[in-house]
């Protein structure tokens, strides 16, 4: 079974497809509120799942990372208006250190084809 690489770079590539799943790596945005970060992030997992076939009614799972628990609530405002209610992915959300202190919200996804 073929493994195709979607914009690789020298660490990692932002998905890779195997067979009918697509793994995105985990995303990330500029913004000055973690609404901001969210819907840039979200917007990002589009446009990946859009270029391998994908779409977000398509999602098997997200893992969601918070820089501070305590904006739980707000980043959850976003996924509302954002998620396909009627196809919701299996979901975790942790609070985790992320890359840098810039980033308050990281979103990890697999999903189908």
């Amino acid at each position: 079974m073929s493994i195709q690489r979607v914009a690789p770079g020298p660490r990692m590539s932002q998905a890779v497809v195997h067979g009918n799943t697509v793994y995105l790596a985990g995303q990330v945005a500029q913004g000055a509120s973690i609404a901001e970060q969210s819907r840039a992030a979200l917007q990002r997992i589009d446009e990946l799942l859009a270029s391998v076939g994908s779409d977000k009614s398509k999602l098997l799972s997200v893992t969601i990372y918070l820089a501070d628990m305590a904006t739980f609530a707000e980043m959850n405002s976003v996924w509302d208006a954002w998620v396909d209610g009627a196809n919701p992915p299996a979901r975790a959300t942790v609070e985790a250190k992320l890359a840098t202190p810039d980033y308050l919200v990281e979103f990890s996804a697999i999903a189908a084809i």
